[in-house]
């Protein structure tokens, strides 16, 4: 990743922290960037978040289990719903770990080995403040050029997050050793500490 998203990110995030003082203690954030696994671990270590689940977010209530989003054709995203207390970190902070270390927002219904709709980069805003702050943020990034190429999250209306089955919560915690954690999803740990100490949280 480019040194100039960090710039242009920060800019962004300051910006957006010095004109939209927080009033909520808790608000919540839907992102999609591929297998939910470490989207979710990555979260859960950033200070301020309060909780994190792994679910399913783009299609319907009958659908929702993990069995049929596999397939490819229930318009759903593997997503994780993140609670948040907006005094300690902002939506745009959020927004700023999900595109530096949580996926890789270039990537087209994929994400390194797992492909299909359900692994695409996708942003579930819950209003239009949030609507408002992943476009711009989008615009920002594809603007400064920080990747090669164009950023392929698209920005979805949350309808409705459904929870995904309890196996896969904490899955990273619970597996670490596992071979497709160890090469995909403890990375993104790493990353977080280098790139947001001042965020992560242990």
């Amino acid at each position: 990743m480019k040194s100039v998203l960090l710039r242009v990110c920060s800019l962004t995030i300051l910006l957006a922290m010095a004109s939209c003082p927080a009033a909520a203690t808790e608000e919540k954030a839907v992102f999609a960037g591929g297998c939910f696994w470490g989207v979710e671990a990555v979260f859960e270590h950033v200070k301020g978040v309060i909780d994190v689940r792994s679910g399913f977010a783009g299609g319907t209530k009958d659908a929702a289990n993990y069995n049929a989003v596999s397939s490819g054709e229930t318009k759903h995203a593997e997503s994780v719903e993140i609670r948040f207390d907006p005094t300690k970190v902002t939506y745009e902070q959020l927004l700023y770990i999900f595109f530096a270390v949580a996926h890789d927002p270039t990537e087209l219904n994929r994400q390194g080995p797992d492909v299909g709709t359900q692994y695409r980069s996708a942003i579930f805003y819950a209003d239009e403040k949030q609507k408002k702050a992943a476009e711009a943020f989008i615009a920002a990034v594809n603007k400064s050029k920080a990747f090669d190429r164009p950023v392929a999250t698209v920005v979805e209306p949350l309808v409705e997050f459904f929870v995904a089955e309890k196996y896969h919560q904490d899955y990273l915690k619970n597996h670490p050793d596992e071979p497709y954690i160890v090469v995909n999803d403890l990375p993104k740990l790493e990353a977080l500490k280098q790139k947001f100490p001042d965020l992560y949280r242990k």
